[in-house]
């Protein structure tokens, strides 16, 4: 008899640690299945807020267009180049002013001065976004640390349809156009540090 009691007690502590891995292997699957929803969410967040801040600079850009053409000394290209960021009012949190010389934080957006004449007044330069993670702004697509560049510039009535400016075609506002930082702007902004 004490022999069928050892061999239930190993039973049981057999059945005890075989159910301890199951639940262990199921726990396990649901914190892999969690975290993945959770890398998820966060580069959906992330692409949302930063396609939303395009989108109210963009707005910004549409009145100010709207302003400058109304007014009987304004210019549209003299507002090539300008800071979105100025033309609205809100305080962003990841908005971190002109680029400065150190690494962009992930996730964050900077202006980017680049050399000017002295007869230009206010800052002309980039707008750049360094993303946090893989995701998709503005329909590009964006590669973790890698920054993404937008400029604001002139929209135009295209009337021929080949994309290019002529003497003819009127300015009709502004806008922020993707660009790419390219190796001369790269040494405009070396040259001003």
């Amino acid at each position: 008899m004490p022999a069928a009691r050892q061999s239930d007690a190993s039973g049981y502590a057999l059945s005890r640690k075989f159910r301890l891995a199951v639940v262990v292997m199921v726990l396990g699957v649901l914190w892999w299945f969690l975290l993945g929803v959770l890398e998820r969410e966060t580069r959906n967040a992330e692409a949302r807020a930063a396609n939303m801040v395009i989108g109210q600079l963009r707005s910004a850009l549409v009145i100010k267009g709207a302003e400058v053409m109304l007014s009987r000394d304004g210019r549209l290209a003299e507002h090539r180049g300008i800071n979105p960021f100025g033309l609205v009012e809100h305080q962003w949190g990841n908005y971190k002013g002109q680029c400065q010389a150190e690494q962009l934080a992930p996730a964050t957006w900077c202006f980017r001065v680049k050399e000017q004449k002295e007869t230009e007044s206010g800052p002309k330069g980039w707008l750049i976004y360094k993303p946090g993670q893989p995701i998709t702004i503005d329909s590009r697509r964006a590669i973790e640390g890698q920054p993404l560049v937008w400029e604001v510039t002139t929209e135009f009535a295209d009337r021929n349809g080949n994309g290019m400016r002529e003497q003819e075609e009127r300015l009709t506002g502004l806008k922020l156009a993707p660009v790419s930082l390219t190796e001369e702007a790269a040494q405009t902004q070396d040259a001003q540090r």
